[in-house]
């Protein structure tokens, strides 16, 4: 009775945040939330990490409060800090203490979720454990602070082989539960790209997403272009004049900032033009 529940809820959750597929990311997510566990979504950039975290909270009334992960966010800008002019004139009072966005999440029971999670330095992973582990947050001269009901952690991560980012350490990740997201099938990408440009003919839509979807499989690119990248080819190149030109000229636009060549010697310019002549003669790539 709960499964089936919770599928109800499931196609209730995607129908009313206009989410495309994802049914058994979501079937997850819920149960981990709805037991009282972290989620860390792994997954690359422009899946749709942050979507389905906001619409879990968003459906469950949880406030949604959000911080990136970057090695200037500090241990005392993520649980709070004194605000000195106040703590000469008053001391160490409530009204002194600056509340992060971790105390402020832990003391309304909201979301907080942390962007890039394995871009957060040491020290600021490291205080995550004890309200991860107990509810509290212990915070000198004013003593501990209880979370409250209904707090929870959404994390997301890059795939740990992405350049700038931190190992996590077992402490951290074993008080995780992992849902993973990959790219999502081709069928599922051009519904989300018409959602995104409504006004997109399906034959723009469909040469979009397979422009960017063979930047995914080719030999010499390590990282591909994104969904996001999808729909900023289909909206250009709606944009644009009819002839076939256009889709040269919109996937240089697009694609070059946003893929990541294996051997700096290959020229990008024309391997994106060898792919998008591949896709619009529907022919094969030759990987040789």
């Amino acid at each position: 009775m709960l499964v089936k529940g919770l599928i109800e809820e499931v196609e209730e959750l995607r129908e009313q945040y206009g989410i495309v597929g994802r049914r058994e990311e979501l079937l997850k997510m819920l149960v981990a939330v709805k037991t009282g566990k972290h989620v860390l979504l792994e997954g690359p950039v422009g899946v749709g990490k942050t979507l389905l975290a906001r619409s879990v909270a968003k459906y469950l009334s949880r406030d949604f409060i959000r911080v990136d992960g970057d090695e200037r966010l500090t241990e005392n800008k993520l649980i709070g800090y004194w605000d000195p002019p106040m703590v000469l004139k008053k001391g160490y009072v409530d009204e002194a203490f600056i509340p992060g966005p971790l105390t402020r999440a832990a003391v309304s029971g909201s979301v907080l979720f942390i962007n890039e999670l394995n871009r957060l330095p040491e020290s600021a992973q490291n205080a995550l454990l004890p309200v991860m582990d107990e509810g509290i947050i212990h915070i000198p001269h004013l003593g501990t602070i209880k979370a409250k009901e209904g707090f929870i952690i959404i994390a997301t991560q890059n795939p740990e082989e992405n350049v700038g980012v931190l190992k996590l350490s077992e402490a951290l990740k074993d008080r995780f539960v992992l849902v993973k997201l990959g790219y999502q099938s081709r069928e599922e990408e051009i519904e989300v790209v018409k959602r995104h440009v409504p006004d997109v003919d399906s034959e723009t839509a469909e040469i979009s997403v397979d422009i960017v979807r063979k930047t995914r499989e080719h030999p010499k690119i390590s990282r591909g272009g994104s969904l996001r990248s999808s729909i900023d080819l289909a909206r250009l190149a709606s944009m644009l004049d009819g002839s076939e030109n256009r889709w040269y000229d919109a996937a240089l636009m697009t694609l070059p900032q946003r893929i990541e060549l294996r051997d700096s010697g290959v020229n990008k310019e024309l391997l994106i033009r060898e792919i998008v002549r591949s896709v619009l003669s529907r022919e094969e790539l030759d990987f040789q």
